[in-house]
């Protein structure tokens, strides 16, 4: 069994490692649902552009994953859910006893509690079609730590932890739950930040991405959001079918150090 004909639903996935998920899950034959928190029409052009490409049905559903009925009704919406990639989150710097507790409040339910509440409502939809993937988007950052990022990396392992639990959960059921645990990845957001870079630390192009950008992942390159579609395609493929509760890195070697 493919992906073909599965229905995909990918949150926050209208910019960067979601939407690149989107488009690999489309090139695979699988209908996909987009998602973020904004309603705009390139919103919903993006969806139809996926469309026209792959042949495949593309919708965008606008939902707040700060909010967990939000999170439920997204999944309510799409009407089927085979494959839930659950990818939004944000981040934010700072020490931990200056951390605002606002941004806290939102890293954790973005980051985290989304998956929680669309997992809950996914799950009972894969057990009718008698077939389903979770793929939870983590981080490097939810297998070891940095530090400032005291919410990222509470949020990142404790989806890692949650994905092993739905794994035990569904064990005896054909529905595996696995999490993906990038590095460093070029998407526009941080291609945006290499010229800023460059000017605060009087470096070259080169240079900010090898000892700044990438110091920690030893390949000294970046992940892709190609590859990471890959990945998740992959894992919802009939080849995945005994992987379920572990993680996978693609992290160019960080969390070998």
């Amino acid at each position: 069994m493919s992906v073909s004909g599965k229905t995909a639903v990918i949150t926050g996935s209208n910019s960067g490692i979601g939407l690149g998920i989107a488009r690999e899950f489309a090139k695979a034959g699988a209908n996909v649902v987009l998602n973020s928190f904004t309603d705009r029409d390139e919103d919903h052009a993006l969806a139809a552009e996926i469309a026209a490409e792959t042949g495949v049905t593309a919708t965008y559903i606008q939902a707040d994953m700060s909010k967990g009925d939000q999170c439920r009704a997204l999944v309510e919406r799409a009407g089927t859910c085979d494959i839930l990639i659950n990818n939004a989150g944000i981040q934010h710097v700072a020490p931990i006893d200056q951390f605002p507790v606002d941004k806290w409040d939102a890293i954790i339910a973005i980051n985290m509690n989304s998956a929680f509440h669309t997992t809950a409502a996914a799950l009972p939809m894969m057990r009718e079609g008698g077939w389903g993937r979770v793929i939870n988007i983590a981080s490097a950052h939810g297998l070891t730590a940095s530090p400032y990022k005291a919410a990222y990396i509470a949020a990142k392992h404790g989806v890692v932890g949650m994905t092993k639990t739905v794994a035990l959960e569904t064990a005896e059921e054909p529905i595996t739950a696995n999490a993906v645990c990038p590095g460093y990845v070029l998407t526009p957001l941080v291609e945006a930040q290499i010229p800023d870079t460059m000017k605060e630390y009087n470096m070259s192009r080169e240079d900010v991405i090898r000892n700044v950008m990438l110091a920690r992942q030893p390949s000294k390159e970046f992940a892709t959001v190609e590859q990471l579609g890959g990945t998740c395609v992959f894992l919802a493929s009939d080849a995945a079918a005994q992987i379920t509760g572990t993680t996978i890195s693609v992290d160019g070697g960080w969390t070998a150090l």
